[in-house]
């Protein structure tokens, strides 16, 4: 059994599996079922087809959770040696609290879910929406997304300055533009609270029209408010960039220091 799971744990978490055939069919064939999940999913919301072809799409439904009822499980059993530090049952509760664990739960509770408990037909209806996380553990085989992560870590600081600078333009614009509009919509602008919806709106970019100043100088505000949202929005979109960049530098970096220790510095042959 130890040898299972070493070597379950080399084809599923190991990232030098890509030398094995297994490596193929453990992403590849993953990635392809959970995909064509969601295009199941976007089919069944229609009808016509739902109803046609009913009984293969039942069919593909139970082989694809029993594949990743098999995926959850042996990710459990294998998480001891994914985190070695600590004790079995601690590390399986980790993968299990962990947000792929609870993706991974999530994905396939949809189709358990009914065989233990009764449901009207419209809870059963919201349970089949959890079949959507099912794309999320796209994130297990797609090693970049990683990426997206450490670039928000690592520019946390900067974006919690832009939210809270945004924070305070939104709760000042609509607190003027209440005591502004009030008067003339009191409709509109019932309170501070929806003055604070035509805020974010305003603020970023979107404006639905459902709610708009028609005073002189409610407009001459949202139009400061809309000015100062563009270059709002485009900050974050800067510091990112700059993490990617950033990021993308430190790979590259990393990866050619790593083929100059492969290669001996004085003959210039590849070490063994």
């Amino acid at each position: 059994m130890k040898k299972i799971k070493n070597f379950l744990f080399a084809i599923m978490i190991n990232p030098e599996r890509k030398t094995n055939f297994v490596y193929y069919i453990d992403d590849y064939f993953l990635s392809t079922l959970i995909i064509l999940n969601i295009i199941c999913i976007i089919l069944e919301s229609y009808e016509p087809i739902y109803h046609h072809y009913y009984f293969y799409f039942h069919v593909f439904d139970v082989f694809s959770v029993i594949v990743f009822t098999l995926d959850y499980f042996i990710r459990i059993w294998i998480s001891d040696l994914v985190y070695p530090e600590l004790s079995k049952i601690k590390s399986r509760l980790k993968y299990m609290i962990s947000p792929f664990g609870i993706v991974d739960l999530l994905s396939i509770l949809p189709f358990y879910l009914p065989m233990f408990f009764k449901f009207d037909l419209r809870i059963l209806r919201a349970l089949r929406l959890l079949r959507l996380f099912r794309i999320f553990k796209l994130a297990h085989f797609i090693q970049s997304l990683s990426l997206i992560g450490k670039v928000i870590r690592s520019k946390k600081d900067e974006l919690l300055i832009t939210l809270f600078m945004a924070s305070i333009i939104i709760l000042l614009s609509s607190y003027i533009m209440f005591h502004i509009e009030n008067q003339i919509q009191p409709d509109k602008f019932t309170s501070i609270f929806s003055a604070l919806w035509w805020a974010l709106a305003t603020l970023t970019t979107i404006g639905y029209g459902d709610i708009y100043p028609v005073t002189a100088l409610g407009q001459i505000l949202a139009a400061f408010t809309a000015l100062f949202g563009i270059g709002l929005v485009a900050i974050p979109t800067g510091i990112i960039s700059m993490g990617f960049i950033e990021e993308i530098s430190k790979r590259k970096q990393i990866e050619e220091n790593q083929d100059e220790i492969n290669y001996c510095p004085h003959c210039g042959k590849k070490l063994k």
